[in-house]
C-alpha cells in the first residue's frame, strides 16, 4: 500500500511563522528573513533559465540535423548552434544556476546574510557582462553581416580561433564566479567571528570546499584565455603552443564536472532526505565526500588527452589512477542516499527490502527530479568508467558515446537536480506558491525518458564508431556497425529523445514563468525551509574535516605532483613553441 503523503514536504520539521498585514499566519519563508540574498539567488535563477531555454533550442536543432530528421539550417551554422548549445548550458546555465543556489544555501546555512552589498553586485554584473559578450560572439556566427564568430565549440583551445569578445567573456564569467565564491567566504567569516567553536554548518562547508576546488581548476582555464588567447586573437601573439592550450583547457575541463555536481550533491545530501520524508544518514560521511572532491577532482585532466602526444604515458597513467579513485566519493554518496531515502520512507510506514521505493513522495516534482537525477547519474558514472580507462577510451574516443556519457552527467545530474530543487526552492525565494503543479508533477518523468532513449543510443553509436563534433556524422566510404540494434534505429532514439528533453525543458520554464507571472506574493507556501538535524551529526566525525586550510594545501601538492615535470617539459621549448598557424572561423 502506498504511503500517505501530507500536504508539506516537511513531514513534522519546526518552522517559525510571520503575521501578515490583514493578520493572516503564513509560514516564514527565506525572502522573508534574507530578502537582498533571495533577490540576488532569483536574479542568477533567472539568468540560468534563460540561458537553459535558448540552449535547450539548439540542442533540440542539432538532433534533428544530425539524424538527418528535420533540417532547418545550413551545415555550416551546425558549429554555431553547437558552440551554443555547449557555452550556454555547461558554462552559464551551470554557473549562474550554482551562484543562485549557493547564495540561498550559504545564507540558510549560517544564518548571516551576504556581508557586502558591492560585491555582490560586482560579481553579478561581471559575470552578466561576460556572457553577454560570449553569447553575442557566438550568435553573431548565425548573422553574415555581423564581423565577429566564435565557433570553436565548448572546447575552446587553440587552434580554433574566436572573435576576442568571446574569450573577454569567457574570462569575465569565471572572474565573476570568483568574486562569488568570495562573498560566500565573507559571510563565513562573519559567521566564525560568532562562533569560534562551532563546526562548520554542513551545506556551507559544501560550498567552500567546492569553491576552493573550483579556485584551484579554474586557474588553468584562466591562464589559457587571458595569457594566450586573448593576446593572440587580438594579433598581438602569432602563435600558441596547441598542446599547450589543450593541456590548460583540460586541466579545468574535467574538474567542472565536479563544479557542476557538487551542487547537486549538496540538494542530494541536504535537500532530498527532508523531501523523502526523513533525515540524512551521516553528516561525516558527507564531509568526508565533498573533501575527497577537492582533493581528486584536479590532478584528473590528462585522462581527456590519452591520445595527444607529446604527453609521456606515466602521466596519463596517474591521471587514469585519479579518477578511478573518484568512484569512492562516489560510491559513498550513492550509500549515503539511499540510505537516507529509506529511511524517510521507512519513517512514513514503508516496509519491506526493496518494496519502500514504491512509498517515496514519487508524486512530488522536487522529489522525483532529485531521484531520477540520481538514478542516471549511477549509469553516467559506469559510462565515465569506461571514458578512464587508458585502453577502452582508445575504442569510445571522439565518438558520440563522450556526449551520451555528457548528456548522464550535466545533462541529469545537474540539470535535472536543478530544475526539481527549483520547485522547492523558488517559492521560498519568491514567496509565491508553485503554478501548474500538474505540469510540473509530469516533467522529471518526461526528462528522464528523453534522456534514456538519446543517451542509451548515444552511447551504443559510439560502440559503433560514429564520430561526435559533427554536422555529417555519415561518410561516404564508412559504414557503421552496430553492437546492438541498428544505426537508423539509434537515430530515431535520439530524434525522439532530444524532442522529449526539449518539451521538458518548455514545461520547466512554463512552471517557473507561471510561478513567476501569476503567483501571488506572500502566498501560504506548500513547502517550508527547515532542514531536519542529520541522523549522525557532525560531533561524530574529527573536527580535522573542518580544517579547509590543511585539505587545500593537499589538493595543491597533488596538482603539482601530476602536473608539474609534464608542464616544465611543454614550456622547455618556449612559452609559445611548437608553434600553430591559426585557424579562423
Amino acid at each position: 500500500m502506498a504511503t500517505e503523503h501530507g500536504g508539506d514536504s516537511g513531514f513534522g520539521t519546526e518552522q517559525a511563522y510571520v503575521e501578515s498585514a490583514d493578520g493572516t499566519r503564513r509560514r516564514l519563508a527565506f525572502v522573508d528573513q534574507y530578502p537582498a540574498a533571495a533577490r540576488t539567488a532569483r536574479i542568477c535563477l533567472w539568468i540560468a533559465f534563460a540561458a537553459f531555454g535558448v540552449g535547450a533550442l539548439f540542442g533540440l536543432i542539432q538532433a534533428l540535423h544530425r539524424t538527418n530528421t528535420l533540417r532547418i539550417i545550413p551545415s555550416a551554422d551546425y558549429y554555431t548552434i553547437l558552440t551554443g548549445h555547449g557555452v550556454l548550458l555547461a558554462l552559464v546555465f551551470t554557473t549562474f544556476g550554482i551562484a543562485g543556489l549557493f547564495h540561498w544555501a550559504n545564507t540558510r546555512s549560517l544564518g548571516v546574510a551576504p556581508t557586502s552589498k558591492r560585491l555582490t553586485q560586482g560579481w553579478l554584473w561581471t559575470m552578466s557582462i561576460g556572457t553577454a559578450l560570449a553569447t553575442f560572439t557566438i550568435l553573431s556566427g548565425l548573422f553574415d553581416q555581423i564581423p565577429a564568430s566564435a565557433d570553436v565549440l565548448y572546447t575552446f583551445y587553440a587552434p580554433l580561433e574566436a572573435h576576442p569578445l568571446f574569450y573577454v567573456g569567457a574570462a569575465l564569467l569565471v572572474v565573476g564566479s570568483w568574486g562569488a565564491g568570495l562573498d560566500w567566504f565573507l559571510q563565513y567569516r562573519e559567521w566564525r567571528q560568532s562562533n569560534p567553536n562551532e563546526r562548520i554548518p554542513l551545506q556551507s562547508f559544501m560550498v567552500m570546499t567546492t569553491m576552493l576546488m573550483w579556485y584551484l581548476s579554474s586557474v588553468g582555464v584562466a591562464i589559457e584565455v587571458v595569457v594566450f588567447l586573448i593576446p593572440w586573437s587580438l594579433g598581438l601573439i602569432s602563435q600558441v603552443d596547441p598542446l599547450l592550450t589543450r593541456t590548460l583547457f583540460w586541466y579545468f575541463g574535467h574538474p567542472v564536472v565536479y563544479f557542476w555536481l557538487l551542487p547537486a550533491y549538496v540538494v542530494w545530501y541536504t535537500v532530498l532526505p527532508k523531501l523523502a520524508g526523513g533525515r540524512l544518514f551521516s553528516d561525516p560521511l558527507a564531509r568526508v565526500t565533498f573533501v575527497l572532491f577537492l582533493l581528486l577532482s584536479t590532478p584528473v585532466g590528462f585522462h581527456h588527452q590519452y591520445t595527444d602526444p607529446g604527453i609521456a604515458s606515466g602521466y596519463k597513467l596517474v591521471a587514469m589512477t585519479n579518477t578511478f579513485f573518484l568512484l569512492l566519493p562516489s560510491l559513498l554518496t550513492l550509500f549515503t542516499v539511499v540510505a537516507s531515502m529509506e529511511h524517510g520512507a521507512r519513517q512514513q510506514g514503508a516496509t519491506g527490502r526493496l518494496a519502500w521505493l514504491k512509498d517515496l513522495p514519487w508524486e512530488r516534482p522536487a522529489f522525483s527530479g532529485i531521484a531520477l537525477a540520481g538514478i542516471m547519474f549511477a549509469a553516467g558514472g559506469f559510462s565515465g568508467m569506461i571514458n578512464a580507462g587508458m585502453n577502452i577510451n582508445y575504442l569510445i574516443h571522439n565518438t558520440i558515446w563522450v556526449p551520451g556519457h555528457f548528456h548522464l552527467t550535466v545533462g541529469t545530474a545537474y540539470a535535472l537536480t536543478l530544475m526539481a530543487i527549483s520547485y522547492w526552492l523558488v517559492p521560498q525565494l519568491t514567496g509565491k506558491r508553485l503554478q501548474l503543479r500538474g505540469i510540473a508533477a509530469v516533467q522529471p518523468f518526461v526528462w528522464f525518458v528523453g534522456m534514456v532513449l538519446m543517451s542509451n543510443a548515444m552511447h551504443r553509436g559510439g560502440l559503433a564508431g560514429i564520430p561526435r563534433r559533427t554536422a555529417e556524422p555519415q561518410y561516404d566510404q564508412v559504414s557503421f556497425d552496430a553492437v546492438v540494434g541498428t544505426v537508423g534505429e539509434m537515430r530515431i532514439q535520439i530524434a525522439i529523445g532530444g524532442t522529449l528533453l526539449f518539451i521538458g525543458a518548455v514545461m520547466f520554464l512554463a512552471v517557473m514563468a507561471g510561478t513567476w507571472l501569476l503567483g501571488k506574493p506572500n502566498s501560504q507556501l506548500r513547502v517550508n525551509g527547515a532542514i531536519p538535524e542529520p541522523l549522525s551529526g557532525p560531533e561524530e566525525s574529527p573536527r580535522v574535516l573542518d580544517n579547509l586550510k590543511l585539505w587545500t594545501a593537499i589538493a595543491i601538492a597533488l596538482v603539482l605532483l601530476a602536473y608539474g615535470v609534464p608542464l616544465y617539459d611543454m614550456l622547455a621549448d618556449g612559452l609559445l613553441s611548437p608553434g600553430s598557424p591559426v585557424f579562423p572561423v
